[in-house]
């Protein structure tokens, strides 16, 4: 990044010049830069973290005062909000593939729900994965893994999707978008203290 004083004959300017030069303000500084353009690739990993991200930004607010009270010290520590701390922290647990705590530290305690991973059932590019919740207990959420291949271990790279469990009863998730062909699945549940279950066990599927 360049700094400038008085860019392109004026005090502001902005925007890009010959898809080259982009020309900007940050806190009061103008600055020139190369133009980028973002690919923005889903590739697993990418999926992974914007799974964990979207489950724990729509969290933060159900979450209550008390555990969201517990975030106040690192948040001082890193001068950053109670939210963007509760959010940093749990992205850096889920890249050790640990599970996502509401307080701090996280507990690492809690009992996992009785669920049964029942199904999955194909249509025209989407997939129809059912899970039986029985009892609560202290879950949170369901990771929900996918993988080409049967016998899969679970991992960051096969995470599509972090589903927040609210109660008992059938949950069914809607996996679309994919290239026809049989895909297997499976789930580990996270409790609200940090603990990451054990895997369901698989169920396939194939898109059409």
């Amino acid at each position: 990044m360049v700094k400038l004083y008085a860019p392109l004959f004026s005090l502001g300017a902005s925007g890009t010049i010959g898809k080259a030069v982009t020309y900007s303000n940050w806190k009061g500084i103008a600055y020139a830069r190369q133009r980028v353009v973002p690919a923005n690739p889903k590739t697993v990993l990418q999926v992974s973290v914007r799974a964990m991200m979207r489950f724990l930004s729509q969290a933060w607010t159900d979450i209550g005062s008390t555990p969201q009270g517990s975030w106040d010290a690192p948040a001082a520590a890193t001068n950053v909000s109670p939210f963007n701390a509760y959010i940093k922290h749990n992205l850096q647990r889920w890249r050790e593939f640990q599970a996502p705590s509401q307080t701090h530290p996280a507990p690492e305690t809690g009992t996992e729900p009785t669920a049964t991973l029942d199904s999955a059932v194909g249509g025209d590019s989407y997939i129809d994965v059912t899970m039986t919740i029985t009892t609560m207990s202290d879950v949170w959420g369901m990771i929900l893994f996918r993988s080409p291949t049967t016998t899969f271990a679970t991992s960051r790279a096969n995470a599509i999707r972090v589903i927040p469990i609210t109660g008992t009863g059938e949950l069914v998730y809607t996996d679309s978008n994919l290239t026809a062909g049989t895909y297997w699945y499976d789930a580990r549940f996270i409790t609200k203290e940090g603990v990451l279950g054990a895997e369901e066990g698989e169920v396939s599927g194939t898109a059409t």
